[in-house]
């Protein structure tokens, strides 16, 4: 059960429904989740958190499947419900099939078991594992 009530369209601050029309622009859709519509009583974090969603949420180094792939085992790891359906619909919608979606909750299953076994018995990170790379570090740092 909700702790405030989904705001309606027509409920909608002025700053609140510039965010969903960029929301709705964003994601070419009418449809704004219910997310949003909660976050709505206060515009401010509406914008803050919508801004920095589409920004995170955008194709780079990773694609956006990728991406949501990612957001759903966090949102696995931190219990959140709505994430999990929301962006188990967002990830397939960009093309993540059945067998993959079986996969990753087999990894997010395994990845689980392996963290607490390694929490419970406070195995210390081998040395190899601390050291980073020289390709990984930027030309600069390297450097300096």
């Amino acid at each position: 059960m909700s702790t405030v009530s989904l705001l309606d369209d027509k409920d909608l601050t002025p700053a609140a429904a510039a965010v969903f029309a960029d929301i709705r622009a964003t994601r070419q859709t009418d449809f704004v989740n219910n997310f949003w519509r909660a976050l709505a009583h206060d515009p401010a974090l509406l914008a803050r958190t919508w801004h920095s969603v589409k920004q995170v949420m955008t194709p780079g180094s990773l694609d956006a499947k990728t991406k949501e792939l990612i957001y759903i085992a966090v949102s696995v790891a931190q219990g959140c419900d709505y994430c999990i359906a929301s962006h188990t619909a967002a990830a397939r919608a960009k093309g993540m099939s059945a067998a993959e979606h079986m996969e990753l909750i087999g990894v997010i299953g395994m990845a689980a078991e392996t963290n607490r076994l390694a929490l419970a018995l406070q195995v210390p990170v081998d040395e190899v594992f601390k050291a980073v790379p020289a390709s990984s570090i930027g030309r600069n740092a390297a450097q300096s």
